[in-house]
């Protein structure tokens, strides 16, 4: 299943120009190398109006199955990401946060401090990703093998379910 992915960088200084975005163009590289598409990319500041409005376009625009932010989940007083998403996700996605967390637990106990969510918007996945763009890519390979089913189950594609086999 080709996925339509909209990756946004959640950066102040970046916003700004004081400072490269890293993570954005790593993970459009990552999401080309698994032959999905980039739909759009934008960096935006640490405000959490703009990021919450992005994303709410963006979701309810039907253009892409999956959001990817980078940045703002750490516990800086200006990381919003996951309060921005929590405002605009109908339901939370729990499972793909909590596996992330453990994954990254096992490079660094830094993991402990994301805050990192994961939830849906209509037919949208928005996943949060840490910041740096090793942990981005680390995080998004984690959950990588079952967003091709997420977003069939989203679309309510019927053929999501053909050839299932559950795990043993």
């Amino acid at each position: 299943m080709k996925l339509r992915i909209g990756i946004v960088t959640v950066s102040d200084r970046s916003s700004r120009d004081e400072r490269p975005d890293l993570s954005g163009p790593a993970l459009v590289e990552m999401v080309k190398s698994k032959g999905w598409d980039v739909a759009e990319t934008l960096i935006v500041p640490d405000d959490l109006d703009v990021l919450r409005d992005t994303l709410t376009l963006w979701a309810d625009s039907g253009d892409m199955d999956i959001i990817l932010t980078t940045g703002g989940t750490g516990f800086s007083p200006r990381d919003i990401t996951p309060e921005a998403t929590r405002f605009v996700v109908d339901k939370l996605a729990p499972g793909l946060a909590e596996m992330m967390r453990a994954e990254s637990l096992k490079i660094t106990l830094h993991a402990m401090l994301s805050r990192a969510i994961a939830g849906i918007r209509g037919r949208a996945l928005i996943i949060n990703l840490p910041g740096s763009p090793k942990a981005a890519c680390e995080n998004l390979q984690v959950v990588a093998p079952v967003l091709g089913h997420a977003a069939q189950l989203l679309r309510d594609d019927a053929a999501a379910e053909t050839g299932h086999i559950p795990d043993p």
